[in-house]
């Protein structure tokens, strides 16, 4: 069958979460392709992506074997997975590590790119255990609407990239400066003309920060994640 869409996932250890995510995609219910970006995670971890890779499915890049640049390497990641979607010609779908999709997760996405209009992104909300919506998409909490076209900014927790955009906008563009960019990503589809969709009848399961633990100190220990984000320069958006 037909690959309909390319995976990926980057991991930074947290490999419970992240076998969590692989399996979640294997299930699904579309034919796909997945990778797994390994981001200089420890030894440990490794060997861990290498001993689930053929049990699971997935194909396994180690980021060490293509950069010296430290992690998090997210523009080296949406690069590559740009140019092997491009090759393939077929949109990408990000599931990031702390994430766990539904087995039509994949295919509510794609139908919904499917339709006319000229999409750009379109992501899953997110929400936590009890299936209340969650970080990173509590500002759309309450609403009822079953999709919102939105100019705000969309979260790569779970994110298709539509091909036309992945056409018409060159990742090697990215600012070398920053580590994330959800929000820079997002304003360049509206830009350039596209819509982003935030689907709220296609949930996906979401352990904020899972991949990056140091990250929750922003709930935990707020001063503390100011001082890493501003004085240290972590988690540059």
């Amino acid at each position: 069958m037909a690959e309909k869409v390319l995976v990926i996932t980057p991991v930074k250890d947290s490999i419970d979460t992240t076998l969590d995510t692989a399996r979640a995609v294997a299930a699904s219910t579309v034919a796909h392709h997945h990778v797994i970006f390994n981001d200089f995670s420890t030894a440990e971890s490794r060997q861990a992506l290498e001993a689930h890779q053929d049990e699971i499915g997935y194909e396994l890049i180690h980021l060490e074997d293509l950069t010296d640049h430290p992690s998090p390497n997210y523009k080296l990641v949406l690069q590559t997975a740009q140019k092997m979607a491009l090759a393939r010609n077929i949109p990408f779908l990000v599931v990031e590590s702390d994430v766990v999709i539904r087995e039509n997760t994949i295919d509510s996405l794609l139908q919904v790119l499917a339709k006319e209009g000229n999409n750009g992104l379109v992501g899953s909300v997110t929400v936590d255990e009890k299936g209340e919506v969650n970080f990173p998409y509590l500002k759309f909490k309450g609403r009822k609407e079953a999709q919102i076209k939105t100019q705000r900014s969309l979260s790569f927790c779970c994110t298709l990239f539509s091909l036309e955009f992945l056409k018409s906008y060159d990742f090697t563009g990215l600012d070398e400066a920053k580590d994330w960019y959800d929000t820079f990503i997002s304003k360049k589809a509206i830009e350039l003309g596209f819509e982003n969709i935030v689907l709220m009848d296609s949930p996906v399961w979401h352990r904020p920060h899972g991949s990056r633990p140091w990250k929750q100190l922003k709930y935990k220990n707020p001063l503390k994640y100011y001082f890493l984000k501003y004085w240290k320069g972590l988690d540059k958006i």
